[in-house]
């Protein structure tokens, strides 16, 4: 059995997915962050840098339980227990690994950014807005390019880099993105998103989904590090 220490935000879908394709029993551990709840100490005990997810996997490495936090490092761990979507050749797993970290390393934090000042930021800065609008449409377009070479993000094959990139998709209308220019990922979209595991996993939190907008000022404070201005 499977801890996640979860809450609806693209790294926490990308668990859920996961573990709904691999078939993997688990239990969800709600951490609610827009009430701190990611700074409890049980939490960080397992996710020193408080960010979701984590999970505590109690059958884990040599059979002893094992935690692990970064959602891109429970793919690997997860595709690894399971033997499941990672190519079997190196030259596949090599490009699942560059996707995945061209994931961790820019689409996340830069759509994360753009996403922030385009919603949530309470004074509209054009200049950040400008900034992250154009990268994120630089990071689709990339993408955009990858999936005209194939079906899935490395080939022919559904692998833990598409169960990493797809959620971080599913705002594109707050990351000022006009999906319809961007066919190939449309199509992606689409074909991942009739998966029955994929569906699930994005259900699990519907009914936990809350308007950051109205934290108080000491919830603004710990989620986002800054004075929420009046």
């Amino acid at each position: 059995m499977i801890d996640l220490y979860y809450w609806p935000t693209p790294n926490g879908h990308k668990i859920t997915i996961a573990l709904e394709e691999m078939g993997l029993p688990y239990t969800i551990q709600y951490v609610d962050i827009s009430k701190g709840e990611q700074f409890n100490s049980e939490f960080l005990r397992i996710s020193p840098n408080n960010k979701m997810p984590a999970i505590i996997d109690h059958d884990g490495i040599d059979g002893k339980q094992t935690s692990i936090f970064e959602s891109g490092a429970i793919l690997l761990y997860l595709s690894r227990k399971t033997g499941q979507f990672m190519p079997s050749d190196m030259a596949g797993q090599t490009r699942v690994w560059e996707w995945l970290m061209w994931q961790m390393a820019g689409f996340g934090p830069m759509l994360g950014q753009v996403h922030h000042f385009n919603h949530y930021a309470p004074t509209k800065i054009e200049y950040a807005i400008e900034r992250y609008v154009n990268e994120a449409k630089r990071l689709y377009q990339v993408l955009e390019q990858q999936l005209s070479y194939a079906e899935f993000v490395t080939g022919a094959e559904y692998t833990i880099a598409d169960m990493a990139i797809l959620p971080w998709t599913k705002s594109y209308e707050r990351q000022g993105i006009d999906i319809a220019n961007f066919p190939n990922i449309v199509a992606w979209r689409e074909m991942l998103h009739n998966r029955k595991a994929i569906r699930k996993a994005y259900e699990i939190g519907d009914n936990k989904q809350t308007d950051l907008r109205q934290l108080s000022g000491e919830e603004w404070q710990k989620l986002f590090g800054t004075t929420k201005p009046e």
